[in-house]
């Protein structure tokens, strides 16, 4: 659980997360940057943006943001902003006729769960509930796999897990577990109707309850001795089938 002020920020850095940053428009409380990325285009270009409404606008020493930088390879710009809201009062992926969710229960990784928010966006979910429990959406790890993408989806996070299946159910939004065991495979449903893809942990994927209290359960088909694969991949494997029934939908 959050709690501070200091946790209602969160740590951008690279030319691309900023410019990504700066394009959603959040609120910047401090833009640290190298006197070197003044004096690149992309980089000039950038400072631009932000400095008008930048809280705190400060070069800093190449040995500084080394210290500061989250990756081995500094680009050169950090930006510290305030964090999007993320709260249920706030969470708006109704889009259109055939909502398209994901709920991520507990998933641990960072750099599974960044990937997973950019997956989500390529393939056209509506938006993406976390239960608490998962990791931070918009830690350093998960904003570089999100590429963008945790700047742009809607995203409810911290969300009881029970209550994120009530507030599918009040609208009519079919929820689906992911189980090994399950009968249907994930291409036999019918998604161009109101879905919500739920995964579990890495490790574990969802308790029996858990898929007890889901509408309904599938599987992804794997060839023998495989018998799993990443969490990333496999709400790929099931969103990409999705978006092929939908899309097919719209051109018939």
């Amino acid at each position: 659980m959050r709690d501070g002020k200091e946790k209602d920020l969160i740590f951008v850095e690279g030319l691309r997360l900023c410019e990504e940053a700066a394009q959603a428009k959040l609120k910047a409380e401090a833009v640290l940057f190298t006197e070197a990325f003044t004096k690149e285009q992309r980089g000039a270009e950038l400072l631009g943006l932000l400095r008008p409404t930048a809280k705190r606008f400060q070069p800093i020493s190449e040995n500084v943001i080394a210290a500061l930088s989250d990756t081995k390879t500094p680009q050169g710009v950090i930006l510290i902003t305030r964090r999007p809201d993320t709260s249920p009062e706030t969470f708006s992926p109704i889009r259109g006729v055939a909502p398209l969710l994901v709920i991520m229960h507990k998933i641990n990784n960072p750099a599974n769960a960044g990937a997973m928010l950019r997956v989500a966006e390529a393939a056209g979910a509506s938006g993406v509930i976390a239960t608490a429990g998962s990791t931070d959406l918009f830690s350093p790890r998960a904003l570089r796999g999100a590429m963008g993408s945790a700047f742009r989806l809607p995203i409810w996070d911290e969300a009881d897990f029970r209550a994120a299946l009530h507030w599918c159910a009040a609208r009519g939004i079919h929820t689906v577990g992911t189980k090994p065991q399950a009968r249907q495979f994930h291409t036999e449903i019918d998604w161009t109707a109101p879905h919500a893809v739920v995964v579990g942990t890495e490790a574990a994927g969802l308790s029996a309850d858990e898929i007890a209290a889901t509408d309904l359960s599938i599987r992804i088909p794997m060839r023998p001795p495989v018998e799993s694969l990443n969490v990333a991949v496999a709400l790929a494997v099931i969103l990409y089938e999705a978006d092929r029934q939908r899309t097919d939908k719209r051109q018939s």
